[in-house]
């Protein structure tokens, strides 16, 4: 009796540890190995889709504008502090560097003041007739719109791409819908 009891407890034992540690038995949704997989790219291009779409519907965004544009403009305050530290120093291509941006600065403050203009008006609308910044989540003209909501009180969406040596998302995107991608195209 004692040795069939034995048995059957090793078996038991031995039957849990093999069936934990096969791949096979891991559920699909946990299984990162399976999931990377080329066969399952289709379904990772979904999620990418799904995801940022459940969490918009859950903070009530049914429709955004979209904002794309340079990442290289800076806004007039960084340009000018950059443009007296190139003056400073003399350095020839760094002061015209500095007035490139001066000169560009005017389309980062107009995108600010667009998604500042957007949000104004889409607070004072039906719940489902607001509209909500979204961008690339980036710096430069992206940053500004994502800004303009922000300091109009509202909301805004960033949908960030995975790139070497590339962006962080902009400090302005509302943070619980600042979304990262990995398919550029998403």
């Amino acid at each position: 009796m004692k040795s069939t009891d034995d048995l059957q407890e090793r078996l038991i034992a031995r039957y849990e540890d093999a069936e934990m540690q096969r791949k096979t038995y891991r559920t699909a949704y946990t299984d990162r190995e399976f999931l990377s997989r080329p066969e399952t790219r289709g379904i990772r291009i979904q999620l990418e889709m799904l995801k940022p779409d459940l969490v918009q519907q859950e903070h009530g965004i049914d429709s955004t504008i979209v904002v794309y544009g340079s990442a290289r403009f800076k806004s007039l305050e960084d340009a000018q502090q950059l443009h007296a530290a190139a003056m400073q120093s003399g350095d020839s291509a760094a002061i015209a560097k500095a007035e490139q941006a001066l000169g560009h600065a005017h389309y980062y403050e107009e995108a600010r003041r667009f998604g500042r203009i957007v949000t104004e008006h889409s607070l004072h609308c039906d719940e489902h007739q607001r509209l909500f910044i979204c961008t690339g989540g980036g710096p430069g003209i992206m940053e500004a719109a994502n800004r303009g909501a922000m300091e109009a009180g509202g909301k805004s969406v960033g949908l960030n791409i995975i790139l070497p040596h590339e962006q962080e998302p902009n400090p302005y995107i509302t943070p619980e819908l600042s979304f990262k991608f990995h398919y550029f195209a998403m």
